[in-house]
C-alpha cells in the first residue's frame, strides 16, 4: 500500500505539472528563435492568397479548426526583425494535402512554394517535421502559409518558422525522458510475458497487447522512432493515434478481465466491453485520417474517447466500492493517464492550447500505467497462486478420502483396484489376505468401539512394518490385504501375522482373549507378464485364508502359482499352512 501512495502522489504531482505548464491560446515564445503565426483563418479551397478577405483573420488565438478545406497561418516580419530571418517551418506530424508558402514584400513582390506530405521531412528526435520556406530577404513583410486538407488543430497550433531547425527538435532531457518511458514499458512487456508462461489468464495476454500498444504511441507520437529511422510524414501521423486507439480499448478488455470476481455488475461488464470495441473500432478509423472525412475525423476522434473516459471512470469506481483489490491498483494506475489524456483531448480539439512539452507528462503517465499495472498483475498472481494451492489441497484431500480408509487411513479397495496392474508390473508379486478371527465376537462383547480399535491397531502394525517392498489396504470389516515383493516375501508376511495380535494386545487393553489373524497367500511367478486381476488374486487368497481358518486359524495357507493366460480350473500346486 505505501507503493500505491507513492504512484498516487506522482499522479497528482502529474496533474499539477500539467496545469501549470498550460498556456492561454495568445501566448507567443518571443525569447525563443522561432516564431508562432500573429493570426490564423479557415476558408474554402477555392480562396487564394490574392482573394484571401482580411476580415477571415482570427488573431486572438481562438478559433482553431482543423476540419476547414484550408487553413491560413500569418507570420508577420516584426517577429523576427532583430533576428536571423526564418528558412524553415516545422509543426507537429499529422496528415495534411499540401502546404503552400507565400513570402510577400513591402514593394509586392511574391514568392511561393509548394510542398505535399512526401516533402517533409521528420526530425531526428521530436513529432515533428519540417519543410523549406521560400527565399525570406529583408523587405519581406508577411509570410502566409495555406495548409490544405488538415486533419489536425495540433498541427495549427504547434505550427513555427525558424532559421535553424535545430531549434524545433526536442532537447536531450525530452529525449532521455522518453527514452526512460520506453524502459519502463519493456520491462512490464517482459513480465507479462513471463507471468503468462506460469499464469495462463487472459489478462495477461491483453496487458501485454496494452503495452505494445503504448510502446508504438510513444515512439511515433512522441517521435523516438525518428532517432533510428525516417519513417514518411503519413505512417508516422497515422501510426501514433492509431496506436493510442487501440491501447486504450484494449484497456478497457483488460479491466473486465482482470478484475476479481464479483469486481464489477453484469450491466457494467457488458458496457465496459462495448466501450472497448466502440474505442478501437471509431477512434482507430478516424485515425485513419483518409481524404472522406477530413472535415470530422479530428474533432471526431478526440469525442469518442469522452464515452471511453466516462465509462472507465464509473466501471473503476463501482470495483472500488465492491472491495476490489485489483481496482486499487488500476485507480492508482490510471488516474495519471486519465488526467493527462483530458488535457491532450482538450487540446486536440482546439479548446486549450499549450506546448508540445505538455505531451511529455501523457508519456509518463503511459510509462506509470504500465509499472503499476504490473504490480498489480504481480499481487493477483501471488492471490491466484494461493487459491490454486488452497484448490489443490482441497483436491488431494478429496482424492484421499475417495483412496483412504477413513478409519486406518490405509489405502481402500477402490484405490488398489485402480492400480493393482501397475503395482504387478512394479514387481509386487505377493497377495496376502489378512483376516481377524472371531472378530464379530470382539463387537458383540465389547462394542464396536473397542472394535474398531482393533481395527486401527491391526492398521498400525501393518504399517510399523511395512516399507517401499510392501504396501497395505483395508478391503472393509476386518479384511486386510498386503501385497509384497522382494526376496523372503512369505517370511515377512508371516511376520506380520504374529505381530497383528501382539499390536492389538498393547493398543487395547482389556480384550478377553487375544485376537489373531489368519492370511491367505498367493505368490505369482512373472506377475509382471500374468493376466491375472485384483479379482483373480483376491478369489484365490481368499480360499487359502478359509483354509487356514478351517485349519484352526491363527495361520497362514499358501500357495505358488506360475504364469498363464487365462483362469484356471484348478489352482496350481502350493504350500499350505504354516502355524
Amino acid at each position: 500500500m505505501a507503493l500505491l501512495r507513492l504512484f498516487c502522489r506522482l499522479g497528482w504531482a502529474a496533474l499539477l505539472v500539467t496545469l501549470l505548464m498550460a498556456r492561454p491560446a495568445a501566448a507567443d515564445d518571443h525569447e525563443l528563435p522561432s516564431y508562432a503565426p500573429r493570426c490564423h483563418a479557415a476558408t474554402g479551397a477555392a480562396v487564394t492568397a490574392a482573394n484571401l478577405d482580411s476580415r477571415a483573420w482570427q488573431c486572438d488565438g481562438s478559433g482553431w479548426r482543423s476540419g476547414a478545406p484550408a487553413v491560413w497561418l500569418r507570420f508577420e516580419a516584426d517577429a523576427w526583425a532583430d533576428a536571423a530571418r526564418p528558412a524553415w517551418f516545422f509543426t507537429r506530424i499529422a496528415r495534411f494535402e499540401s502546404i503552400t508558402f507565400t513570402a510577400i514584400d513591402a514593394d509586392g513582390t511574391v514568392r511561393t512554394l509548394r510542398h505535399t506530405e512526401a516533402d517533409g521531412r521528420t526530425f531526428a528526435a521530436g513529432p515533428v517535421f519540417e519543410l523549406p520556406l521560400p527565399e525570406i530577404t529583408p523587405a519581406t513583410r508577411v509570410l502566409l502559409a495555406r495548409i490544405e486538407a488538415p486533419h489536425s488543430v495540433p498541427m495549427l497550433t504547434e505550427a513555427r518558422i525558424t532559421h535553424d531547425t535545430d531549434f524545433a527538435a526536442w532537447s536531450r532531457i525530452d529525449l532521455v525522458l522518453l527514452a526512460f518511458v520506453m524502459g519502463m514499458l519493456v520491462l512490464p512487456l517482459l513480465f507479462d510475458i513471463s507471468f503468462f508462461v506460469v499464469l495462463r489468464e487472459r489478462f495477461v495476454l491483453l496487458h501485454a497487447a496494452m503495452v505494445a500498444a503504448m510502446m508504438a504511441y510513444v515512439l511515433t507520437a512522441g517521435g523516438l522512432v525518428s532517432a533510428y529511422v525516417a519513417l514518411p510524414v503519413p505512417v508516422l501521423a497515422v501510426l501514433g493515434p492509431l496506436s493510442y486507439a487501440l491501447g486504450a480499448g484494449l484497456s478497457a478488455l483488460f479491466l473486465v478481465a482482470f478484475l476479481e470476481r464479483g469486481g464489477q455488475s453484469r450491466l457494467m461488464r457488458r458496457v465496459t466491453v462495448a466501450t472497448g470495441w466502440f474505442t478501437m473500432l471509431v477512434p482507430g478509423f478516424c485515425a485513419l485520417q483518409l481524404g472522406m472525412t477530413q472535415s470530422l475525423d479530428d474533432r471526431a476522434y478526440f469525442l469518442a474517447f469522452l464515452p471511453f473516459i466516462v465509462v472507465i471512470t464509473a466501471a473503476v469506481l463501482e470495483a472500488l466500492m465492491r472491495g476490489s483489490r485489483s481496482a486499487r491498483y488500476v485507480a492508482v494506475a490510471w488516474l495519471p493517464i486519465i488526467t493527462t489524456s483530458i488535457e491532450r483531448l482538450l487540446r486536440g480539439l482546439g479548446w486549450h492550447v499549450g506546448p508540445p512539452s505538455l505531451d511529455q507528462m501523457l508519456y509518463v503517465a503511459v510509462g506509470m500505467e504500465a509499472v503499476v499495472i504490473s504490480l498489480a498483475i504481480a499481487d493477483r498472481f501471488l492471490a491466484l497462486r494461493r487459491e490454486r494451492d488452497a484448490a489443490l489441497t482441497e483436491a488431494r484431500m478429496l482424492e484421499q478420502l475417495s483412496t483412504r480408509d477413513s478409519l486406518t487411513g490405509l489405502m481402500n479397495r477402490r484405490a488398489i483396484e485402480a492400480r493393482f496392474e501397475e503395482l504387478l508390473a512394479q514387481g509386487f508379486d505377493t497377495f496376502a489376505l489378512v483376516d481377524l478371527d472371531r472378530f464379530k465376537a470382539i463387537n458383540d462383547r465389547h462394542g464396536h468401539q473397542v472394535g474398531d480399535a482393533a481395527l486401527v491397531a491391526c492398521a498400525s502394525a501393518m504399517r510399523a512394518s511395512g516399507d517401499r517392498d510392501s504396501v497395505a489396504v483395508r478391503l472393509g470389516g476386518e479384511e486386510f490385504v498386503v501385497l509384497l515383493r522382494g526376496p523372503h516375501a512369505l517370511e515377512r508376511a508371516e511376520a506380520l501375522r504374529q505381530a497383528i495380535p501382539l499390536r492389538i494386545a498393547k493398543e487395547v487393553p482389556g480384550l478377553a482373549l487375544p485376537v489373531t489373524a489368519s492370511m491367505g497367500i498367493v505368490t505369482l511367478a512373472q506377475a509382471d507378464r500374468a493376466a491375472m486381476g485384483f479379482a483373480d488374486f483376491y478369489a484365490r487368497a481368499d480360499a487359502l485364508m478359509y483354509e487356514a481358518k478351517a485349519s484352526g486359524r491363527n495361520r497362514l495357507a499358501y500357495e505358488r502359482l506360475t504364469v498363464f493366460r487365462g483362469p484356471p480350473e484348478s489352482r496350481s500346486a502350493g504350500e499350505e499352512r504354516a502355524a
